[in-house]
């Protein structure tokens, strides 16, 4: 009965009562290093904030992100054990992650770009940025970048939570918070573990986070502290299907100060950070004499960001020195030095109706030299509601400690590789109302020397080298509308990604390891209904065509119960509903039809 009427109600378009308006546009946003807010962007951004988190129904970020067209997540198991993240058809290397603008690659592998995802319920929005982004942030935003904005420490809940669910899965959560006149903190502990839906696809899962807010009018400070430790059987991960004895363990941590000072034309943004990571892997799980590879890789780093307000417009120069380790087993022991400096100015005309904004990165690597990135944005607001845009740009990423250094029984790495390199051009444009929000773009990249793993033989060594060229060309569609029926406000949303790309350079080779398996086409269906003052519900309908493999759909519901008194909270969740029998990455087959449900006690 209840699919029943989240189905109907995604077609019910009753605008017979008031409907708030949405206030996403005034939020200010920090995926760029000059502050904007998001209706006066020339960019592909979208955001997700914590209403629209809370009413999702996902448990963690990896879930989250899924719901999101042009968003490709790649599982390898439950609950975000292990995942990898694309944006518009680049590889899990090519898109940055950030947390409260501290950026979070590893220079081991893009396979731990989200091991260090915060907990859900400590995000107050997420801010994706789609498209390059190396002017911005330098290296490894190839095709785009997440910012995760967590909350401020000492203005939410203290909470206490419980979830049980298929596979002998139990998640455990508690959220403490403290606020005085001058000083917030919040703290946050979570353990999750599971038998797992197959064999040797276990898990156990723990988190540690800590933030900080000392309020001062002269120097306001804060202060972060994330550690996450995972444990996890990995039954066909990595190599081969057949590899059904393979184990993997995870440590990420973050440890971040930063302050934002602002004067009457001026803004300073300072940051210092150390981010961790260390990764341990045993072919055999039972026996790790057979094969085992560890890992530590560390980031240490310290960056400011300035913007200044003139007549001319806003310019925003900023500067990040970082150094970065590796001390590995098999990769050896490597560090190198990295600046990166940037500048760009926004430039208003026509009664501030058109804006242009030229910028340039400068990066230096301390072993792979010094290279200048331009790019240019333009922006029309042709009414209060309409926006057209354009950019361009080029971008980049260096190869990873294991392109460059890999070895094994069948795979060697590359030290002569060269970085992977990429023009890329964008169109679009924003249709905001009160009720509805449109938005269209197109893509093209042109990129070069991608590195895949190659060989002539069944008998060679599969070896890194920069033979491919691929142009990737696409549009993305977004609609999101807002309606009410039985006397309260529903919500939905659609989202639509296509995806061509046209593969160059793996002639020279019989083999070729790393075939381009984009989504092609992506659709989204997103719907969130309140049934009365206590009782809601949503649903996301996820349609997934890759350029190899079967299509598949999949469909999720959850349903939320909430006290009058707001104190406690049921959570229902029914996944992949249809029992649909699919996979995202490495033949890994996900879970058919499996559920859990949630108990919160909110303390206030």
């Amino acid at each position: 009965m209840l699919v029943l009427l989240c189905l109907t109600s995604l077609f019910s378009q009753t605008d017979s009562l008031e409907v708030k308006t949405n206030k996403l546009d005034e939020i200010v946003l920090n995926t760029n290093r000059i502050d904007l807010s998001l209706s006066k962007h020339s960019r592909t951004l979208q955001i997700i904030n914590a209403d629209e988190i809370q009413k999702s129904g996902a448990t963690n970020l990896v879930v989250l992100l899924q719901q999101i067209s042009g968003i490709d997540i790649r599982r390898r198991g439950i609950e975000g054990m292990q995942a990898d993240l694309y944006i518009r058809g680049g590889s899990f290397d090519q898109t940055l992650l950030l947390v409260d603008g501290i950026k979070l690659d590893d220079a081991q592998t893009g396979h731990h770009t989200l091991n260090l995802l915060p907990p859900i319920a400590l995000i107050e929005r997420v801010e994706i940025l789609k498209g390059p982004a190396a002017r911005i942030f330098g290296q490894n935003a190839f095709t785009g970048a997440i910012n995760i904005v967590t909350k401020t420490a000492g203005t939410g809940k203290n909470q206490i939570s419980a979830q049980f669910g298929s596979f002998d899965q139990k998640h455990y959560r508690a959220t403490l918070q403290n606020n005085s006149d001058q000083l917030g903190l919040l703290g946050y502990f979570s353990g999750n573990c599971s038998d797992g839906y197959r064999y040797n696809t276990d898990f156990n899962n723990t988190n540690y986070f800590i933030k900080g807010n000392l309020i001062s009018d002269n120097l306001p400070f804060q202060f972060l502290g994330y550690f996450s430790e995972r444990k996890f059987g990995a039954n066909g991960f990595y190599a081969t299907p057949a590899a059904t004895e393979q184990y993997e363990e995870t440590q990420g941590s973050l440890v971040a100060f930063s302050s934002i000072i602002k004067k009457e034309k001026a803004v300073f943004k300072p940051r210092i950070y150390w981010r961790r990571n260390q990764d341990i892997y045993i072919y055999i799980r039972d026996n790790p004499s057979v094969y085992r590879n560890l890992h530590i890789s560390n980031k240490i780093g310290a960056s400011l960001d300035y913007s200044l307000f003139s007549s001319l417009g806003t310019t925003g120069l900023g500067v990040d020195l970082s150094r970065v380790s590796i001390s590995s087993n098999n990769l050896g022991e490597h560090d190198r030095i990295i600046t990166n400096i940037f500048a760009e100015h926004r430039f208003l005309f026509l009664n501030d109706k058109l804006d242009i904004t030229p910028g340039i990165a400068f990066n230096n690597y301390t072993d792979f030299g010094t290279r200048f990135f331009p790019g240019i944005d333009l922006g029309m607001a042709l009414s209060s509601r309409f926006r057209a845009y354009g950019n361009i740009g080029s971008t980049y990423r260096i190869p990873t400690y294991t392109d460059l250094y890999y070895s094994d029984r069948t795979t060697l790495g590359n030290e002569s590789l060269k970085p992977e390199s990429a023009l890329a051009l964008e169109l679009g444009f924003r249709l905001s109302g009160v009720k509805s929000f449109l938005s269209a773009s197109y893509f093209n990249r042109n990129s070069n020397n991608l590195i895949d793993y190659v060989k002539n033989t069944e008998e060679e060594l599969w070896q890194a080298n920069n033979i491919q060229k691929v142009t990737t060309n696409g549009f993305e569609l977004e609609y999101k509308h807002t309606y009410s029926l039985f006397d309260f406000t529903q919500n939905i949303q659609l989202g639509y990604t296509y995806i061509d790309d046209t593969v160059k350079g793996t002639a020279d080779y019989a083999l070729s390891r790393y075939s381009i398996n984009s989504l092609k086409n992506h659709f989204t269906i997103r719907s969130y209904n309140k049934w009365s003052k206590n009782l809601s519900s949503s649903i996301v309908l996820k349609k997934a065509e890759r350029s190899i493999g079967d299509p598949y759909t999949v469909l999720d519901i959850s349903t939320q119960w909430i006290s009058t008194n707001k104190r406690f909270e049921v959570i229902l969740l029914l996944n992949n509903i249809f029992n649909e029998v699919y996979t995202e990455t490495n033949l890994v087959p996900m879970p058919k039809g499996n559920g859990s449900i949630g108990l919160q006690y909110n303390i206030f």
